[in-house]
């Protein structure tokens, strides 16, 4: 069976991101759908996978990464609005029987992603 996992590290930190929430949207015909919600302990990882089992089928989705409030907490001087509060990654699963894991690598002022293992 296929699963998503995400996980997200502060590289200007230099450690995990614990207590980001994560929204994890299906784009379907009818709209988009939240299909799964989850918020980072404290290895930046979520506690299950973000999708798995019969919820997981093939198709456009977006992870959507509220680092906003997490940013702030961490005592950075952050610019009003700030530059990164919610970041949207879209992606596509192709294959019901595969792992994808999609990590999110953030600063206050950049972010990048790949498809993981």
């Amino acid at each position: 069976m296929g699963r998503l996992t995400t996980h997200i590290l502060d590289t200007e930190r230099g450690r995990p991101a614990s207590g980001v929430e994560i929204d994890l949207i299906a784009l379907r015909a009818e709209g988009p759908t939240v299909v799964g919600s989850a918020v980072t302990n404290a290895d930046g990882r979520t506690d299950a996978p973000i999708l798995e089992g019969e919820a997981f089928v093939p198709g456009e989705y977006e992870l959507h990464f509220k680092v906003g409030l997490y940013l702030e907490a961490g005592g950075r001087s952050l610019p009003q609005p700030k530059f990164l509060d919610t970041i949207v990654v879209r992606f596509g699963l192709s294959s019901a029987s595969e792992h994808y894991h999609v990590p999110l690598l953030l600063s206050a002022n950049g972010y990048s992603t790949y498809r993981g293992s």
